[in-house]
Formats: C-alpha cells, structure tokens, sequence
C-alpha cells in the first residue's frame, strides 16, 4: 500500500525521482528499483519505432538490424558482380566456360548453314558437320593436354612449332603438293576430303616462339634497346608473312600482323618504334591491295547496298540481307533463306550472317557476348601475371582471337572488307579450330597457374577440404550434442 505515496502512476512518479537519488525509506527503495527496471524495458521495447509508433512485434534490436544498408539494389548489385570478378578462379571459369559455348553453338549453326551446300555437290546433309564434329573432339583434345602441361613445356614447344610450320608453309608453294581453293593456295591435301592450312598454326607458332623470345630478353634486360626488341622477331615474322601471302591469302596475314603488333605492344615498344613497324605494315598492305583488282573490289563493297554493276558486291549485300530478315528472334534455326545458293561461304566465312537469320539480333548478341567475356578473361589472365613468358602467350592468344573475331564480323556488318578469316570457334574449317582450341586450351592453363588460383583449385579437392574440416572442428565434451 506504501507504494501509492509515489503517485497514482508508476512511470510518471517514476520520472520525478533524479538519476541515482535513493528514497529514504527502505520499501520504497526497493519499488523504486522496481520502477527503473520497468522504464528500461518499456525503451528497449520503442527503440525501433519512428515517431513515437510502436513497432509491431518487435523485440529488442540486433546490431544488423540497426546497420543502414549500404546501398540501393543496382549498386548492390554492381558490388557483387565486382566481388566475384575478382575471385581467383573468375578467368578459369568464363575462359573454360564461354570457349565452350561458343564452339557448341559454332557446331549447331555450322550444321544449319552447310545442308543445302552438301545436298548440293550430291553429299548427304550432315557431311560438313560431322568433319567438323571431329575436328572440335580432337581439339577438345588438345585444349585439355595444353590446359595441363606446365609453361616450360610449352616454351620447349615453340622452336619445333615454328619450324615445323615453316617447312608445311614451304611445301604448300611446291607446284603438284600445294592445293588452290578459292583463289588462295595455302591448302595440303591430308587424304579421305581431309585438308590442312599450314598457316592457321602459323598463328600459333608465332604466338609461343615470340613470347618465349620476348620473355628471356626481357630476363636479359634486353629490351630496353630497339635492335633486340625487333631482331629476330620482326623478321620472323614477315617471313611468315610472305609465305601466306604468296598463297594470296591476304586475310591470314593481317591477323598475323596483329598479333605482331600485340607482342610488340606488350613487350613496350616506344611509340616512334611502333608507328614505324605499323607505317611500313600499312604501305605493303596498300600496295597489295592497290595491285589487286579483286582486293580493290572488296575494299569498295564496304558499306554497300547494292549489287554493284558487276555484281562484285554480291556476297556483301548478301550478308546484310541475312542479317536485317533476321529481326529480334530470327526465324528458326534451319529456316534461312540466304544459305539456299544465295550467300556464298554461309558455313565458313559469313555465318555469323546466317546465325543472325536465323538466331536473331537476340542470337547475335549473345555471340558477341561471349566474345568479350573470353577477350575480358584473356586480358585478365596478361595482366595479373608476374611471368613474363604467361603475359607475352596470353597477350598473343587475346589479340588473335579477338582481331580475327573483329575482322570477320566487321566484314560481315559492311564495316570492314571482306578478309576471307573464319570466325574463331565459331565457323567451319579444321584447320582453324585445331589451333584455337589449342591457344585456348594455353589461356586455361595460365589462369590456373595463378597463386590465388592454385589454392582455390587445391581447396576443392575432397581429400584437402576434408583434411581443412576436420582440422577446424574442435572436439565437443563427451556428453555435448
């Protein structure tokens, strides 16, 4: 009853009484005691609510629930994308993962675009794609072995490689060995339809031998003077250079000269050095061009929109049909209508048009996509490096895939001329898909070789996790549950 003289209330009574003042009386300390703990809970209880509302069912806040969020949906988003970029194993994955997609996908349409062309020279309808088929199972070979051998074993490849290459490039020019298909004599006939270009492993060759080069200057600290950046390299090169173009094969030689371009830039040209190399490679170019009337006429066809009077755009204009009949979603795989005898060269070099047609702008720019996904993954994989040998090959691989992937789609968006490249992966052609792979499989195996990437690798195999587990899981009492 004495508890009523501190008013009819207890929290107001309980307001009234200063911080840490103890009543007087013995009964009534204890119930003041009583009050403070009550006041307590009653703010613990409104410390979430906003402007004096409660809140409904609430208890007593986290710390997580206190901590404001850190920001909207899109950044939040953009944080996460950006955090597992730079995981280790990122590269390895859209590496492994957007080669094989695009190789998959490469095999489907090469079937949808080569059937009216087989049917035509009196082949059963999957003729193209079954060399092809077997041509990407063995190259699935070769990037599995290339993803697996260590960097001193592919350096130990590049001087076999390139001369080996050499000696095919020469044979090709013999009179009675070397085989002319259209119009370009770079063809060795292997027997049962089988045909090897020699000079899509040039592409290779060039890639191991200059980085090797390159890499054990750079250990000699050679470099820094121009004679050893450009001797041998430089003259390699053009060698390898005339030999394709004395096939005529124009289009091969340009990729090969960007590649030489790529492994000057990365080993640090001076810009006068590299303006030079690139002004000379651009007089010979031009001169080539300039005494070939049918390079003249590709040149003239960029951008055209009719057949010309000769119909020496037909191809071009051809290309842009495909791909503007080809809307959003296109028409169906198997559903186009140019690869019936209208384009020429559906399956090899112009079937990122039919892939349009068919596919779409939807199936296109996937493609696209994942061509910047492997370009983006291959950069990475050049620029974290500390080996100088990994970022010289992997910088060579990059500029490869991607200026071939250029070339031919610029061609066949009217941007560029048309070059006669296949699309890397993508198109038609054994010869072409055994080298890709293999520098695939070269890409794979230096993001593997990374630190980082190594100890996440070794993480995953069940036999360490589950020594890392038992190592963190500390004994319970014998009567714990």
């Amino acid at each position: 009853m004495r508890a009523r003289a501190w008013g009819p209330s207890p929290l107001p009574a309980l307001a009234g009484v200063p911080a840490g003042a103890e009543p007087s009386h013995p009964a009534a300390g204890s119930s003041a005691r009583a009050h403070r703990l009550a006041g307590l809970a009653l703010r613990s209880d409104t410390a979430g609510t906003r402007g004096g509302s409660p809140s409904r069912g609430a208890g007593p806040r986290t710390p997580a629930a206190r901590r404001p969020p850190r920001g909207g949906g899109p950044r939040r988003l953009y944080e996460r994308a950006r955090r597992a970029w730079d995981r280790p194993l990122t590269a390895y994955y859209v590496i492994l993962g957007s080669a094989l997609l695009i190789t998959v996908l490469g095999l489907v349409m090469v079937y949808s675009a080569s059937m009216i062309k087989a049917l035509s020279l009196s082949l059963p309808s999957s003729y193209f794609f079954r060399k092809q088929f077997l041509a990407a199972v063995i190259g699935t070979g070769l990037l599995l072995l290339a993803s697996r051998i260590p960097s001193r074993l592919h350096r130990a490849l590049a001087y076999p490689l390139l001369l080996t290459t050499v000696f095919l490039m020469v044979l090709v020019q013999i009179p009675g060995i070397g085989e002319s298909v259209g119009g370009n004599q770079n063809w060795l006939q292997l027997g049962a339809g089988f045909q090897l270009q020699p000079s899509e492993f040039g592409k290779l060759a060039l890639v191991l031998w200059g980085a090797d080069l390159l890499a054990r200057k750079q250990d000699r600290r050679l470099l820094a003077q121009w004679k050893h950046m450009l001797v041998p390299l430089v003259p390699v090169a053009f060698m390898l250079l005339g030999l394709i173009m004395l096939g005529g094969d124009m289009g091969t030689a340009i990729i090969l000269t960007a590649i030489l371009f790529g492994l000057l830039w990365l080993a640090g040209a001076p810009t006068r050095l590299f303006a030079g190399v690139l002004s000379i490679a651009a007089l010979v170019g031009f001169m080539l061009i300039r005494t070939s009337e049918n390079r003249m006429s590709r040149l003239m066809c960029i951008g055209a929109i009719d057949l010309g009077p000769k119909g020496e755009c037909w191809q071009a204009v051809h290309g842009i049909y495909a791909l503007a009949s080809g809307g959003w979603f296109g028409s169906g795989l198997g559903a186009s209508v140019e690869k019936w005898g209208q384009l020429p060269e559906a399956h090899t070099d112009f079937i990122f048009a039919i892939a349009g047609e068919e596919l779409g702008l939807a199936g296109t720019l996937s493609v696209l996509a994942l061509f910047a996904a492997l370009g983006y993954a291959g950069i990475r994989v050049a620029g974290r490096t500390e080996d100088p040998f990994v970022r010289y090959a992997a910088g060579g691989v990059t500029t490869w895939i991607m200026a071939q992937a250029t070339v031919n789609i610029g061609a066949v968006l009217g941007l560029l001329p048309i070059a006669g490249v296949p699309l890397p992966l993508f198109s038609y052609g054994g010869s072409a898909l055994l080298p890709s792979m293999f520098a695939i499989g070269l890409l794979i195996a230096f993001a593997r070789e990374d630190p980082a990437a190594k100890a996440a690798l070794a993480m995953r195999r069940p036999g360490v996790r589950w020594k890392t587990m038992r190592r963190r899981v500390k004994k319970r009492p014998s009567g714990e549950r």
